[in-house]
């Protein structure tokens, strides 16, 4: 089903162009822009390749650019050029200070222009290996990836590793602009090594095609006009490479439109908005929400601009249905004879944008389309070495990585294959501390198990247990230094609270490491491991209806929010034991502090490994100040009175 043309008006067409129009194209421009197509690409490569010179050649070329443009460009590169007296076409691009200061491209930088042909929107991505996560977010919504070398070079590893993201992110046509050819005297066989060379890295990458140009973007060789330094070269200049390549039709057979909002102004409408990410929607459609399976039919579509007949990907929208159903943000309508799939476990390709290191088991929050839910990287299978393709071991994921992992999240979650929607493939990861965004993900597939476990009802409740036993499960989370005295204060609890008839149990580091935990040593990502197996099992002890306490270091703030979270807020207590590290190495009970000290044991908390202390517990014991029993006297008390206030 072929899009028909959308009117849009001369204000709102050149209100969105980032570089202007000449008066004298605006016109022309106008009446070609309802027919024309429009190309995203993006430019990638490694550092000084060219790109924005590149992409500041293609808008001079293209006559894109004001008198006072071109007045204010000749002066800034006098200031800040790198070409001497000559125009330094980068500036048009760079616009960050600190681009033009240092000569680099720091943010995704986005250009709009266009010829008799074609529109084109272009993003200029940074070449440095710590701005990969801006590269990624150009190439999320391109479809065409020119990929720059510097012939002098040839291909180097960040060339290598932006090839592999641009495949990742479901790129499928690669310009391979081997640049710089005036400072190699457009020697060909130099060119024709770096394109064989390319193709055969490309090979598995799975490129529906991959065209070599020779060029020089600061010359403007091969840019809009056949070059005569190239008589050896027959292919396309680069215009004319983007104005006729042939993209792939979307896919419109089903509807995606994630809800963003329920639109109620006022008691006598109601309606879902948000955009369409796939296909079509139209009045008289009958459509489904995939969490609740609920359908109903589409009697309105409203825009701000008046009702529509139908609506296409990329329109903003509301939809007013034939009866109430229950939906919100996050879910997910689509075609009642097209239903969706939905998970809670998955393989992807994760590419990791944080200094600090992704480990396995660390909850972070997860946005894919307008879901949230809370997400566990469970397994890393391998990273990819960028230069080779080859797959490597790994235990964690460092900041640039590309692996193959699995996760699970806390709620199934409507998804698709990256390779088949952008919208239900595509993920984020978000630290759930520093709220940074740590990760970007393409689901390859749902892993089997997520649909071959299904909960079990059981007869017997956690609130017949608690019954029984006469007092509610909860667990009471002690944490702090090692030596802080954590276990002989959770200790002295459980012989109190026995003494009165409940049932209780303690979870202590050093116990659960010679049986349940064995396995795990003292490294942040076995740290990390360790207290979601012990959150898991407080869990399962406290739904019998005991109160657990658990004594563990649990140095981490994210993996003691996981324990909230999965425990229950309402039933979970944090204890500090707020003992200073110099009290601990004096009592050193173990010896530990001194191994640390003299440098036997690496990952001593508190010495060579993070303490990160709880901003907010219920509970803050002074384990220098505080008798062992007045510790439990205060403990008893304030939980008697945290217990009054959850009623």
């Amino acid at each position: 089903m072929a899009r028909p043309p959308r009117k849009a008006s001369a204000q709102t067409v050149i209100g969105q162009l980032a570089v202007q129009i000449k008066p004298a194209t605006v016109a022309a421009f106008l009446q070609q822009q309802q027919s024309q197509d429009l190309l995203r690409f993006i430019t990638c490569g490694s550092v000084d390749d060219g790109k924005s010179t590149l992409i500041g050649r293609l808008l001079w070329e293209a006559h894109q650019l004001f008198d006072d443009q071109l007045a204010t460009l000749r002066l800034e590169s006098k200031k800040y050029g790198t070409q001497g007296e000559n125009i330094d076409f980068a500036l048009l691009v760079d616009g960050l200070a600190a681009e033009r200061e240092q000569g680099i491209t720091i943010d995704v930088a986005y250009r709009f222009f266009a010829t008799t042909r074609r529109k084109f929107i272009v993003a200029d991505t940074p070449g440095h290996e710590q701005y990969t996560r801006n590269m990624v977010t150009g190439a999320s919504t391109a479809e065409v990836a020119l990929l720059l070398v510097d012939a002098r070079q040839g291909l180097l590893k960040q060339t290598c590793r932006h090839a592999t993201l641009a495949s990742l992110m479901g790129i499928r046509h690669v310009v391979l602009a081997v640049n710089k050819m005036d400072l190699v005297g457009f020697e060909a066989d130099i060119f024709a090594r770096i394109a064989q060379a390319f193709t055969n890295f490309a090979k598995p990458l799975g490129f529906a095609s991959v065209t070599a140009i020779p060029l020089s973007a600061l010359k403007g060789d091969n840019i809009t006009q056949r070059s005569a330094q190239t008589p050896w070269y027959g292919g396309p200049t680069l215009m004319g490479y983007l104005e006729t390549v042939q993209l792939q039709q979307q896919n419109v057979d089903r509807l995606v439109f994630p809800v963003q909002w329920v639109n109620r102004p006022d008691a006598s409408f109601r309606g879902f908005g948000g955009g369409v990410a796939e296909g079509a929607v139209k009045v008289g459609d009958e459509i489904r929400v995939t969490g609740s399976g609920q359908i109903a039919t589409v009697v309105e579509i409203v825009t701000m601009d008046g009702a529509l007949s139908q609506a296409f990907a990329g329109d903003a929208v509301t939809l007013r249905l034939s009866k109430e159903i229950d939906a919100s943000r996050g879910d997910v309508l689509s075609p009642s004879q097209y239903p969706l799939e939905m998970s809670d476990q998955f393989e992807a390709h994760v590419v990791w944008m944080d200094q600090e290191a992704g480990l396995i088991g660390r909850n972070y929050d997860i946005k894919l389309a307008t879901q949230w839910a809370s997400a566990a990287i469970t397994n890393i299978k391998h990273r990819i070495n960028v230069e080779t393709m080859a797959s490597e071991p790994s235990t964690q994921l460092k900041l640039n990585d590309i692996s193959v992992c699995n996760l699970a999240t806390t709620k199934p979650l409507v998804f698709d294959a990256y390779a088949n929607s952008k919208t239900l493939g595509g993920f984020i990861l978000v630290d759930r501390v520093s709220h940074a965004t740590v990760a970007a993900g393409m689901i390859r597939h749902s892993l089997r198990r997520a649909q071959n476990v299904h909960k079990q009802a059981l007869s017997i409740t956690r609130v017949d247990r608690e019954r029984l036993n006469g007092h509610k499960g909860r667990v009471i989370w002690f944490t702090g230094l090692s030596g802080s005295g954590k276990s002989t204060i959770a200790n002295a609890l459980e012989v109190e609270l026995h003494g009165r008839g409940d049932r209780t149990y303690i979870l202590d580091g050093d116990n659960v490491r010679q049986g349940l935990n064995k396995d795990l040593g003292f490294t942040d990502a076995d740290r990390v491991e360790n207290i979601r197996r012990i959150a898991e099992v407080a869990k399962l002890m406290m739904d019998a209806g005991m109160i657990v306490m658990t004594a563990f270091i649990s140095p981490f703030r994210r993996e003691r929010q996981m324990a909230r979270e999965l425990i229950g807020a309402e039933n979970f207590v944090e204890v500090y034991v707020s003992t200073s590290l110099e009290v601990c190495e004096k009592r050193d009970a173990k010896g530990l502090y001194r191994k640390a000290r003299s440098g036997l044991l690496p990952n001593m908390t508190g010495v060579n490994s993070l303490y990160e202390r709880p901003q907010s517990p219920e509970i803050v014991v002074d384990g220098a100040a505080q008798t062992v029993g007045q510790a439990v006297k205060a403990l008893i008390e304030t939980i008697a009175r945290t217990d009054r206030l959850r009623r």
